[in-house]
């Protein structure tokens, strides 16, 4: 009641079958080069609730940009701690028109200690990977779903 009258309404009002929630399940993710690639992929594709839908309506274009560098240096030169970065650059294309409604960018990095064992620095890197793809998942998904409201709460030109 008190949003209605500020003039905020929710993004996801009628849930999956709410005029946003149709519309996020009509994007098709593009394959994305990789591994991290891969992992971006299925994140969006889980969020977007698109698997197998053969109504597209959308397509979502990820370029992935991954890189992980040493963060802290010690005296002897070794490392102490890296940093794993994702950056998407990403557009969502009209089918019907072949327009770009959205081209924007999302990065997230993550900090990784670098312990003595080799085997625990690899699970972590990993686990740094899985978890970022996660995250750009949902920065992209969210800013999309922003998108997709404006349009749909937009008036229809003549």
């Amino acid at each position: 009641m008190m949003l209605a009258s500020c003039g905020l309404q929710p993004m996801y009002a009628g849930g999956a079958s709410g005029e946003v929630g149709r519309a996020i399940s009509s994007v098709v993710v593009s394959p994305i080069e990789g591994k991290a690639g891969y992992l971006v992929r299925n994140a969006l594709t889980d969020r977007l609730g698109a698997a197998g839908k053969s109504e597209a309506r959308y397509r979502l274009d990820v370029r992935l940009d991954e890189k992980l560098a040493g963060m802290i240096v010690q005296s002897d030169d070794s490392v102490s701690r890296e940093r794993r970065v994702m950056r998407a650059r990403y557009q969502l294309v009209d089918l019907n028109t072949g327009a770009v409604i959205l081209d924007d960018t999302a990065d997230i990095d993550a900090g990784i200690d670098i312990v003595k064992s080799e085997y625990a620095v690899i699970a972590a890197e990993q686990t740094a990977q899985e978890n970022l793809s996660q995250d750009l998942a949902n920065q992209i998904v969210t800013r999309i779903s922003g998108r997709l409201r404006q349009r749909s709460a937009a008036p229809a030109k003549p």
